[in-house]
C-alpha cells in the first residue's frame, strides 16, 4: 500500500510546479493583473502569522466549495502555495478535476518564499467580537474576510443626519464601516421622528449629529464618528471630504447636491445620491469617470415651485428608509468591489405601486463638471446658481 509521500510525489509528477523566484517575479508585476490569482490554502492562524502580500485567503478543505465564486474563469493562472507545497499540490490536483487548466503549486510552500528573503505580509485580522459580529458576511463567499476588512478599513461621508442619512447610517455601521462621518447643522426635532430612526424623543432639541453618533455607536462601538456639526459651504467642502473614500447624498436641496457632486468629481470620491418626495424615491451612483454625474443628469436646477422640500411636500415616513437602504447598499457594493453599482442607471420607486423602475443615464461630453474639456476652477455660487434659499 502507497503511503502519502509516494501519493503526493505521483500527484507532483502530474501537476504543475512553479519556484518561489518565478512566483515573486510575475506576481510582484501584477499584483492588480486580472491574468492570475495566487491563494493561500494554509489555515487561518498561519495566514494571519504571515503571508504573501495580495494573496487570496481560503483554506484546502474549503477551496473546492469556494474556488468557482472566487475564480469563475477557469483559464485564468491560480498559483497555490502553503507550509511547504505538499497541501498546495494536493489542491492544485483537485482544481484540475473541476476543470481548471492552468494552476500550479509553489514548490517549498512559504517556507521557501521566506527563506528566500521575500517580503511578508502580517494581515490585519478580525478578532473573536468581530467574527461573531460579522459572522454572516463571513459566509458570503463575495464577501467574506477580506471583503469584511475592507469595510472596516472604509471611511463613508453622510450629507444629512435626516431621512435617507439615518437608514443608510445604521446599516453601515451595522455593516462594519469603520468611520462614518456625519454633516448637518440641524437639531433634533419631534416632526423629524417620523422617519428620522437614527433619533430618539428624549434628544428633541439636541444636535441631530450628536444624536446620531449616540445611536451608531450603542449599535457598532466599531464605528469612529466624526461629527460636523455645520452647514456645507463651497469654503469647507474640500477640507470636510477629503479622505473619504465614498459620499452618501442624503440633501434636500439642489445647491448641496450640486455643490456634493462637484466636490465629488473633483476628488474622484463615488456619490451615492438619493432624494424622495410624498410617496416616490430615486437613488443612482455617480462614480467620477465611469458614467454620468449630477449634472449629467440635471445641467439645471428646476424651478423652486417644481421641486418642493418634504418640509413643504410632505413625505411617507417609511419611504425614506427603503431609499436610504438602498444606498447603503450601492455603498457596500462599491466599497467591497463587488456586484454592479447603479453607475449609469437611475432606480426609482413608487411606494404607491410599489414598483421599480430603471432608467439609462448617460455621461454628458460637455458637462462643466465630468465633461472631456471640463476644467476645476473653484465652485461657484449654488444659492444664486439654484435661486433658492438653504
Amino acid at each position: 500500500m502507497a503511503g502519502i509521500n509516494d501519493i503526493v510525489s505521483k500527484i507532483k509528477e502530474q501537476i504543475r510546479e512553479t519556484d518561489v523566484d518565478s512566483v515573486h517575479d510575475q506576481w510582484s508585476q501584477s499584483k492588480t493583473s486580472d491574468n492570475r490569482v495566487i491563494i493561500d490554502v494554509r489555515e487561518r492562524d498561519e495566514f494571519v502569522d504571515g503571508h504573501i502580500e495580495g494573496a487570496d485567503f481560503v483554506p484546502r478543505g474549503l477551496l473546492d466549495l469556494k474556488i468557482e465564486n472566487l475564480v469563475p474563469d477557469r483559464d485564468k493562472e491560480i498559483i497555490l502555495y502553503c507550509g511547504s507545497g505538499t497541501r498546495s499540490a494536493l489542491a492544485a490536483k483537485t482544481l484540475e478535476d473541476l476543470g481548471y487548466n492552468n494552476v500550479a503549486s509553489m514548490a517549498g510552500g512559504f517556507t521557501a518564499w521566506k527563506q528566500a528573503g521575500y517580503p511578508v505580509n502580517v494581515a490585519k485580522t478580525l478578532n473573536q467580537e468581530q467574527m461573531s459580529r460579522y459572522s454572516r458576511h463571513l459566509i458570503i463567499p463575495e464577501i467574506g474576510e477580506k471583503g469584511q476588512m475592507k469595510l472596516l478599513d472604509s471611511k463613508v461621508l453622510m450629507l444629512g443626519a435626516g431621512g435617507l442619512g439615518s437608514p443608510a447610517a445604521l446599516y453601515l455601521a451595522a455593516a462594519g464601516v469603520g468611520q462614518l462621518g456625519i454633516i448637518d447643522s440641524d437639531v433634533v426635532d419631534r416632526s423629524n421622528l417620523q422617519r428620522q430612526v437614527v433619533h430618539a424623543d428624549d434628544r428633541v432639541g439636541e444636535p441631530k449629529v450628536e444624536s446620531a453618533k449616540k445611536t451608531i455607536q450603542g449599535l457598532n462601538p466599531d464605528v469612529e464618528v466624526e461629527m460636523f456639526n455645520t452647514r456645507l459651504t463651497s469654503d469647507n467642502v474640500l477640507s470636510i471630504f477629503e479622505g473619504y473614500d465614498l459620499v452618501i447624498d442624503g440633501g434636500d436641496n439642489f445647491p448641496t447636491r450640486y455643490l456634493i457632486n462637484d466636490a465629488c468629481v473633483h476628488l474622484g470620491i463615488p456619490n451615492v445620491h438619493g432624494s424622495v418626495f410624498r410617496f416616490e424615491g430615486q437613488v443612482t451612483s455617480f462614480v467620477p469617470h465611469d458614467g454620468p454625474c449630477y449634472r449629467c443628469l440635471y445641467p439645471e436646477p428646476p424651478p423652486p415651485e417644481f421641486a418642493p422640500s418634504c418640509q413643504e411636500a410632505g413625505v411617507l415616513g417609511v419611504l425614506p428608509g427603503v431609499i436610504g437602504l438602498l444606498q447603503a447598499i450601492e455603498a457596500v457594493k462599491l466599497l467591497v468591489g463587488i456586484g454592479e453599482p447603479l453607475s449609469g442607471r437611475l432606480l426609482a420607486f413608487d411606494g404607491l405601486k410599489t414598483e421599480f423602475r430603471e432608467m439609462k443615464l448617460r455621461r454628458d461630453p460637455k458637462c462643466p463638471a465630468c465633461g472631456e474639456d471640463a476644467e476645476f476652477t473653484g465652485f461657484i455660487d449654488y444659492e444664486q446658481f439654484c435661486a433658492v434659499s438653504i
